[in-house]
């Protein structure tokens, strides 16, 4: 990789209304095929990697975290339509309009995986790469062997992409004293304390009236300048702030500061016509901003789903460059390993000449908030889909036996970040389960079933790394404190499938900014590859008694 020093690389926008300019200058990384524009989104992308070396995938994560602000960037498609007829019931049509730029279906595609759609019958082939998504933030992506036969397993890596954030309510417009302000619900259990003071923007799905083809369309919008600020109350009216504690009131003191009083501000006349065609409730500068961003009339926007988000870039740091400080690590490093790894373990038919099963990829919505959603693991996406694979590859109707056949031979690994140890809070962690960064992935373990994992499936996923030399770590929280939980226990209670839950360790979590350890990434990555590439040998070699 050419060595970049301290000044900052911006990456290109995946918004489609955001142009570059043509002055900016273009760098080339050789290692990771990476072009970018000096613009939108900065990342630094130095590091010490050398020419004999396996080519690292941290310059393309950060790509990754920068360009998906959202859930629905991280996963979904930019731009589609959909035709309303309007008789009853009422039908919707979809098609695409132009092509796609949201992430992980932007990577799919251009490796050559074919898209499905739920409402259409599917008609797989052994050796075929396919993918479909629910709601622009959920996907299942899957490749079949060629030695495929019916009964046969699924090799499933599992992730999410949602994250605690700051969500615009229906009704976002509001005003204090002389300014005007959004409202916002949150989203998670977020380290809330870690937004103020902090350059933000808004970025989301919106849908648009097309007046042209009687239609609507949704579309990516992702605002990369600072529009938002939440500021803190100066110590001089809070003394005992650092004595007593910051204790924000989540919905009187979270409010973003967006502008002063639009009434206060000389609007042309055009602005004022648009703004006298909206409600209160949505403020017609923001109102405006968007539609600058999408290129499109105010009056055509009819409907919002909008984030609040950080504007600073996700980069490396520390003395050596080897952590990565970013937003939305959990848990969209996972889910970019994870994706990575599928298709890089399948780039060409010879990859899948010898495979006997079906390698898959499944990234969940509101993890954050349960998962229990239509996008989320609670719903039978997965299930459903595996059902559907088995009965189109086999030409005919399958019944119950071949689909709990392919499920007994299926293995599932819950990938979410996991908790490394904190060097001012070690306390905080069991004296003998406290796992380091850049030290690799880290296996979880919960008696009470907080996490999936069971001895059989911790061996077996750690024999994949002992394999090829990648090392992994062993986490149980404290008996004296709570345990979180993963998407692993919803997956597996869901048909019995066996299930590991593992993550790459970080700091931070859940705050607006988190940190994990760059070579981390790059062994979670092998690791998943591995996974994809050596478990049907390896899982041939373990006896069970009957």
């Amino acid at each position: 990789m050419v060595m970049i020093s301290r000044p900052q690389i911006f990456l290109h926008s995946c918004c489609p209304s955001l142009k570059p300019k043509p002055s900016s200058p273009l760098l080339f990384f050789p290692n990771s095929l990476l072009f970018a524009k000096q613009r939108h989104t900065r990342a630094f992308c130095s590091t010490n990697s050398k020419p004999h070396e396996s080519i690292s995938i941290v310059s393309d994560l950060l790509e990754y975290l920068n360009e998906s602000w959202t859930h629905f960037h991280a996963t979904g498609i930019a731009i589609c339509e959909f035709s309303i007829f309007w008789n009853f019931p009422i039908q919707f049509a979809f098609h695409i309009s132009k092509p796609c730029a949201a992430e992980a279906k932007r990577q799919l595609i251009a490796a050559g995986f074919d898209v499905l759609n739920e409402n259409q019958e599917w008609d797989l082939k052994p050796g075929g790469r396919y993918f479909f998504t629910r709601n622009m933030s959920c996907l299942v992506a899957f490749s079949v062997g060629e030695k495929y036969n019916v009964g046969n397993g699924f090799h499933v890596i599992a992730a999410h992409t949602d994250s605690p954030c700051l969500k615009l309510k229906p009704k976002w417009s509001c005003s204090k004293s002389a300014y005007s302000m959004v409202n916002v619900q949150t989203y998670g259990a977020g380290l809330w304390h870690t937004w103020f003071d902090r350059d933000l923007s808004v970025a989301g799905r919106v849908i648009l009236r097309s007046n042209t083809t009687n239609s609507y369309l949704h579309k990516l919008v992702k605002v990369n300048r600072p529009l938002l600020r939440i500021p803190t109350l100066a110590i001089h009216l809070d003394r005992t702030v650092n004595q007593d504690g910051f204790k924000p009131n989540l919905e009187n003191h979270l409010l973003p500061l967006f502008s002063m009083k639009t009434d206060d501000i000389a609007l042309d006349s055009k602005e004022k016509t648009n703004a006298l065609s909206f409600k209160a409730s949505r403020h017609p500068l923001l109102m405006q901003v968007l539609s600058d961003e999408l290129n499109c009339d105010v009056d055509d926007i009819v409907s919002i789903e909008l984030n609040v988000c950080d504007t600073q870039p996700s980069c490396l740091g520390g003395g050596n460059n080897e952590f990565i400080f970013s937003g939305r690590l959990d848990n969209l490093a996972s889910s970019y390993c994870a994706l990575r790894a599928l298709i890089d373990s399948c780039k060409s038919p010879d990859d899948l000449a010898s495979e006997h099963t079906i390698r898959m990829v499944a990234l969940f919505d509101n993890e954050e908030v349960g998962s229990g959603s239509v996008q989320g693991a609670g719903a039978p996406i997965m299930f459903q889909a595996m059902r559907r694979i088995v009965g189109s590859l086999a030409n005919k109707y399958v019944g119950e036996d071949c689909f709990e056949r392919t499920i007994r031979q299926s293995f599932l690994v819950s990938a979410d970040m996991a908790h490394g140890v904190h060097p001012n809070f070690m306390d905080k962690h069991e004296e003998h389960h406290r796992p380091e960064l850049q030290k690799g992935l880290v296996i979880k373990h919960n008696a009470n079933q907080r996490y999936a994992t069971s001895g059989i499936t911790s061996f077996l996923f750690k024999e994949v790394g002992k394999i090829h030399n990648l090392p992994t770590q062993e986490f149980v929280v404290r008996n004296d404190m709570g345990c979180g939980s993963t998407i692993g226990p919803i997956l597996a209670s869901g048909v019995g499938i066996r299930t590991v839950d593992c993550g790459i360790a970080q700091l931070s979590m859940h705050s607006i900014r988190e940190i994990c350890g760059k070579e981390d990434i790059d062994i979670a990555y092998k690791h998943f590859k591995a996974f994809y590439q050596s478990f049907s040998s390896i899982d041939k070699m373990l006896t069970v008694d009957i």
